[in-house]
């Protein structure tokens, strides 16, 4: 299950593109099919199935043609899990030879979408 979802950024490049973050309840929970949908200059963003789960952002004038002309987005999404790792309490004093030296992978998604309009 989808606990949050909030748009961070909105852009155009050929097509427009929305970045997300998605926040999940478990880390062995996959059940995420968004869905977008443009009511006026409204975009709208939520999991299928899920209506309490929703974000919407103003789209302005160039984005809204962008969007009306290809009726698709790009999705691109960076999932997380609230509470997973903890809190880190001891840190290295240099950190390019300590344990910490590398940074986590982080699971990213992208995916182009069909607009409802």
């Amino acid at each position: 299950m989808v606990r949050s979802i909030e748009i961070t950024k909105v852009s155009i490049r050929d097509r427009l593109i929305i970045d997300a973050d998605v926040r999940m309840n478990d880390p062995k929970d996959y059940d995420f099919s968004p869905r977008v949908a443009i009511e006026g200059s409204t975009l709208n963003l939520h999991n299928e199935g899920e209506e309490g789960t929703a974000t919407s952002v103003e789209l302005d004038s160039e984005q809204m043609t962008t969007a009306e002309r290809d009726r698709l987005l790009e999705l691109r999404v960076k999932f997380s899990v609230e509470g997973m790792h903890g809190v880190l309490t001891h840190k290295t004093q240099n950190v390019r030879t300590g344990p910490n030296a590398k940074k986590l992978a982080e699971p990213r998604w992208k995916t182009v979408l069909p607009l409802s309009m």
